[in-house]
């Protein structure tokens, strides 16, 4: 169950709404980078205070993928620098954080700078930011000295009954992947691997982000301990070494994710359509494996896909 408790809180004064709740004022719709951003983050902690909160919990996180949305332009790290490592190491779906650092992903958020996730606490507070500076904190408390605390700091807390971006669960969802990457997915790769000696593995640690590695019987055991907790695992058929006529064989229409590996066994990546094929193919050149993968929900079919349980056995990722 959600929180009981949720309020909106914005810069918008409710009083300059149209009829249909549009605001029509002069504030702006992205962060000012001061002391209305700063206002935001002592509303928040006010009501973490309120609910008791110290420490949340990352939920369905992400980074800016090769489609950009947000209101100011992204910038290298996500807005995660000096919060996570460059290789995102500690930010993925359950992650927990103190509520410092819980605030600075609130100003990322903020800042459009490329990150987004839930913040939550089980089933009784969670913070969600949305478009244009609006920001909802739900609590199974009623905070009304945090709802105070806004207001005198100039936001405008609103109740609602619950939050726009609150997690949903659709069981008629035939996209949504439900099979734990327990031991019997791992004997399936196994036996992929029997078969084809060499299996190439996507490993989705947040969303919009991957890491690839190409499995043999040999370092199966080695990849998997590495792995991020609750990431989305695809398996897929090795790279192909003629990697000329996979560029050959790109498609006139839509955007592929390219995947390849260099001389000296990195794999990148990179989602590209028709008008950068020139410029991959010049990137490629050294490479000495690749494939071309489909975005399409109806043309992407890995060998095996699953997501990685808990250590209790339990899956809670969301993806």
């Amino acid at each position: 169950m959600p929180p009981s408790f949720v309020h909106r809180i914005t810069k918008y004064d409710p009083a300059d709404r149209d009829a249909s709740g549009c605001y029509t004022g002069a504030e702006d719709s992205v962060s000012d980078h001061g002391p209305v951003e700063a206002a935001y983050l002592a509303a928040i902690a006010a009501f973490a205070e309120d609910s008791g909160i110290e420490r949340l919990e990352i939920r369905e996180p992400s980074v800016t993928g090769f489609v950009h949305f947000g209101g100011e332009p992204s910038v290298e790290g996500h807005g995660l620098g000096g919060l996570f490592p460059a290789d995102l190491t500690g930010y993925h779906d359950g992650a927990e954080v103190s509520l410092p650092v819980a605030l600075e992903l609130v100003r990322a958020m903020l800042r459009d700078q490329g990150a987004w996730c839930r913040l939550e606490v089980g089933d009784t507070f969670t913070v969600h930011v949305g478009w244009d500076q609006y920001v909802f904190v739900g609590s199974d408390r009623p905070c009304t000295d945090a709802v105070a605390r806004t207001r005198a700091l100039g936001l405008f807390p609103e109740p609602l009954t619950a939050s726009p971006y609150a997690a949903e669960y659709d069981d008629t969802d035939e996209t949504e992947v439900v099979e734990p990457a327990g031991e019997d997915f791992w004997a399936r790769v196994r036996a992929e691997l029997a078969a084809r000696r060499t299996v190439l593995l996507g490993e989705a640690y947040v969303r919009n982000a991957a890491r690839w590695h190409r499995l043999t019987p040999d370092n199966l055991d080695t990849v998997r301990t590495g792995l991020t907790p609750r990431a989305l695992l695809s398996v897929w058929p090795d790279l192909t070494p003629d990697v000329a006529a996979v560029l050959a064989a790109l498609p006139e229409e839509g955007d592929v994710e390219f995947v390849w590996e260099a001389q000296d066994g990195t794999i990148s990546h990179a989602f590209v359509n028709k008008t950068e094929y020139e410029e991959l193919a010049a990137l490629v050149t050294d490479a000495r494996a690749a494939c071309a993968l489909p975005l399409s929900l109806d043309e992407c079919r890995p060998l095996l896909r699953a997501t990685l349980p808990d250590s209790d056995g339990v899956l809670r990722a969301r993806w």
